[in-house]
């Protein structure tokens, strides 16, 4: 699952001691394992190797640029959804033709940005030292996105006019709203027919012939691609074999009708263990999947995926501080240093998130993670933060061992929407964030400061 785990009481990341971590550099910290990534990345690819899948991760999950480049070191190309996004994947190291560009609401800015470098905000970009003469050289040359993962018919009809008038060629994939119930929050389920994303079955064949290889608009874009993405975190194998049926008929339906398709985009969407086992091994993904889509690697079709969550979310961490305990209303309260500023989805969503102290006695180590924990001595608590919200908690009725002021809680599966869905809320700085590998430390994000939070907002001369 990761490589966060009890030795003798006491949590460590690697080889590195939790309370150590929080001791250096400070909380609310976010700590991630680079193991625990090149594990999940490796396993991934080996259990769908016969589809020979181009993995484009999810950056809207975790977007650190240290975790990118560790990422992209990896083989993996990007899923972006906005232009800072995009940026951030080239800025990381990832060429444009592994980067693809979805998101519902792509703007023509956007989308110029990602056929021509001209566009690209990065023209002015200094790094940490000052101009970089081999950046700049890299952008100069740097070309389109291998592909956008189109919306709607006024979206194609965008990127049509905007590569006309750039000269250059776009390809698409066609996002298809397959109508398939993915048993997710009813916020992170995108594949029903009442969600935003995508075009129905039915509307799909006619953008394709009027956008497809056999169109005038294919002189500068090139729609050949078909695209799904049913939501996360998905639990079972059968939405995604009900979404991939769906689309292996309008496949053969656009083949029958002389539109060549070169992709097929699954998506992401596989879950993370937020509780031990309850997530399918990949393995158990990849049977179910694998045989469906084996035919059209046959014929040469790429397969594409865009995994976020099940690669980052069960390696990082949140460490926080404990501030205060207090009684109120016959209920237990723990105040920490952390809310959902740092941490929004169980206020957002409702999510689950394990937490423990990162020290405690032998008999209470965990070596399960468990919305209900049974162990002796453990009281209901709420773990909130110090947010002006009533809606400002990490944990709500949690049985935990007693905790006191100054003690140490770990969050964990927090490597996945946690940092990248914080906020300045209340003006509190964003935490730091810090990679572990084996027994070595590095800031990837130095803390915020409140200095940092208002030289944004203070007038320029």
């Amino acid at each position: 699952m990761d490589h966060f785990r009890y030795q003798n009481g006491e949590l460590v990341c690697e080889g590195v001691s939790a309370t150590a971590l929080a001791d250096r550099f400070g909380t609310p910290l976010y700590v991630y394992s680079a193991a625990t990534i090149r594990e999940h990345v490796t396993r991934l690819r080996t259990a769908f190797a016969a589809l020979s899948p181009k993995i484009c991760y999810a950056v809207k999950a975790n977007g650190n640029l240290h975790l990118l480049r560790l990422l992209s070191s990896l083989g993996c190309g990007m899923d972006v959804v906005s232009l800072g996004e995009l940026e951030r994947a080239f800025v990381a190291g990832v060429e444009m033709d592994r980067i693809v560009f979805a998101g519902v609401g792509k703007g023509e800015q956007e989308i110029r940005a990602a056929l021509s470098p001209v566009h690209s905000p990065m023209r002015d970009w200094r790094g940490g030292d000052g101009p970089d003469a081999a950046f700049a050289a890299r952008l100069a040359k740097r070309g389109s996105v291998s592909c956008f993962n189109a919306e709607s018919e006024q979206e194609l009809e965008v990127i049509a006019r905007v590569a006309e008038e750039l000269g250059v060629t776009a390809r698409a994939a066609l996002r298809i709203n397959p109508d398939v119930d993915a048993y997710t929050h009813a916020y992170t389920t995108t594949g029903k027919a009442d969600n935003k994303f995508g075009v129905t079955i039915d509307r799909a064949i006619a953008l394709f012939d009027r956008f497809g290889s056999r169109s005038r608009s294919a002189r500068h874009l090139v729609l050949d691609g078909l695209h799904v993405h049913l939501g996360s975190p998905i639990y079972t194998t059968e939405p995604y074999v009900a979404a991939i049926r769906k689309l292996l008929v309008l496949e053969h339906e656009l083949r029958a009708r002389g539109h060549a398709v070169r992709s097929v985009d699954i998506g992401g969407g596989f879950a993370a263990d937020y509780e031990t086992g309850k997530t399918p091994a990949y393995d158990t993904y990849a049977a179910a999947i694998v045989p469906l889509l084996l035919p059209l690697v046959e014929r040469g079709v790429q397969i594409v995926m865009e995994p976020g969550r099940t690669i980052v979310a069960n390696a990082g961490v949140l460490l926080t501080r404990v501030r205060y305990t207090k009684h109120n209303g016959g209920k237990h309260f723990v105040v920490c240093d952390a809310g959902m500023n740092a941490l929004i989805r169980p206020a957002l969503y409702e999510a689950f998130h394990f937490i423990w102290p990162a020290r405690v006695p032998a008999e209470l180590t965990p070596t399960e993670r468990r919305s209900e924990m049974n162990m002796p001595g453990l009281n209901p608590v709420d773990v909130v933060g110090p947010i002006c919200e009533s809606g400002d908690f990490l944990a709500q009725a949690r049985k935990l061992p007693r905790v006191d002021p100054g003690s140490l809680l770990c969050v964990f599966s927090a490597g996945a929407y946690g940092m990248s869905m914080a906020s300045n809320y209340n003006d509190q700085p964003l935490p730091a964030e810090v990679l572990v590998e084996g027994d070595r430390a590095s800031v990837i994000r130095e803390r915020q400061t409140i200095v940092g939070i208002l030289e944004a907002e203070s007038p320029r001369r």
